[in-house]
């Protein structure tokens, strides 16, 4: 069964295309079409189970942003603490890229199961069908997943059930932007953004939150870093965590041919209040000796508000200097 939000018929037909752009020494990545006001979005739910009041309350502000919600009846299944059996998670996942009259799929929130539908999916309907696919937390297996095995810019950004359920979860200026097909633009990256090591570079934005991607070692969807500007985040995680997740993913030499590292706001990353050590401490620590720029605090994610929206697979220029950071988007994260 099917559920409209405020559904409107359509003024048009949807055709989808891609385009695959090719640069020397650069993985082909395909772009999704853009999203434009008016457009369907569909919402899925490929981990932890959802509220109604809170789907309720995303679609809602969706709308008001000027999109079309949709979303399938059984998004609201619940098994243990999953939304629904990995079967319909991943059938729902596939009939949304399927799907013509569905531009763009937002996550309803992350939580936990995701890494389920990896073997589970059909990787051939998502390229041939390639959208706009955004979420964060437990979805950066999926993110990384589409970009990695597909091909597929994904997005980095805020959720139905989550940050859209919230008045001041959406940072709209990089929605936008990401979304729509900016040429070339600044991230806004929110005022505790700051500087641990000074440098210059360029590469593909890539990652999501960091237990995510150091989950991911080991399996045949391991992450690929090399080349990249690569962004970690995370959520109530102690230092020590933080730590040996780093050390682990410089083990296994994911930090070899990293260009430049963003950390996210890190929310509730602390052992107690008084600590006598910084995050920054200790990040720097395993970091240090890498030699590329360093910034934290970059609002994107699990964040207080105002969640960024960060392209995956296109190219990024990192600046750091001082205390000041910059990161501008070099091309287009979506086709015309």
């Amino acid at each position: 069964m099917e559920t409209y939000f405020f559904a409107a018929p359509l003024a048009w037909s949807a055709v989808v295309s891609f385009i695959f752009e090719m640069t020397l020494g650069a993985p082909t990545r395909i772009k999704p079409a853009a999203l434009r006001r008016g457009d369907r979005v569909g919402v899925v739910a490929p981990a932890s189970n959802i509220k109604r009041a809170e789907l309720d309350a995303g679609c809602v502000a969706l709308q008001r942003a000027g999109y079309e919600p949709f979303y399938f009846d059984s998004v609201l299944d619940q098994d243990l603490y999953f939304a629904g059996s990995a079967e319909r998670r991943a059938r729902e996942m596939e009939a949304m890229f399927a799907r013509e009259d569905v531009r763009a799929i937002v996550c309803a929130r992350g939580g936990y199961g995701a890494n389920y539908l990896l073997p589970a999916l059909d990787l051939g309907k998502v390229k041939a069908h390639p959208k706009v696919f955004i979420g964060y937390s437990d979805v950066t297996t999926l993110l990384t997943y589409f970009l990695d095995h597909a091909g597929l810019v994904t997005f980095h950004g805020p959720m139905a059930a989550k940050d859209w359920a919230h008045g001041d979860g959406v940072e709209m200026a990089s929605w936008l932007s990401a979304l729509e097909g900016s040429a070339e633009w600044d991230v806004n990256l929110g005022p505790a953004a700051k500087g641990l090591a000074d440098g210059q570079a360029r590469g593909e934005l890539y990652g999501g939150c960091l237990s995510m991607l150091v989950a991911s070692l080991g399996t045949p969807y391991e992450i690929h870093t090399e080349g990249t500007v690569l962004f970690l985040e995370d959520i109530a995680v102690k230092p020590y965590q933080v730590d040996r997740m780093l050390m682990q993913l410089k083990l296994a030499g994911k930090f070899k041919g990293v260009r430049g590292i963003l950390f996210g706001e890190m929310t509730d990353c602390f052992q107690t209040a008084n600590q006598g050590y910084t995050l920054e401490e200790v990040i720097m620590r395993v970091v240090a000796d890498l030699s590329v720029p360093v910034a934290f605090g970059v609002r994107s994610g699990h964040v207080v508000n105002a969640n960024r929206t960060l392209p995956l697979g296109v190219q990024a220029e990192l600046s750091v200097v001082g205390g000041a950071v910059s990161l501008k988007i070099l091309e287009s994260a979506v086709s015309p």
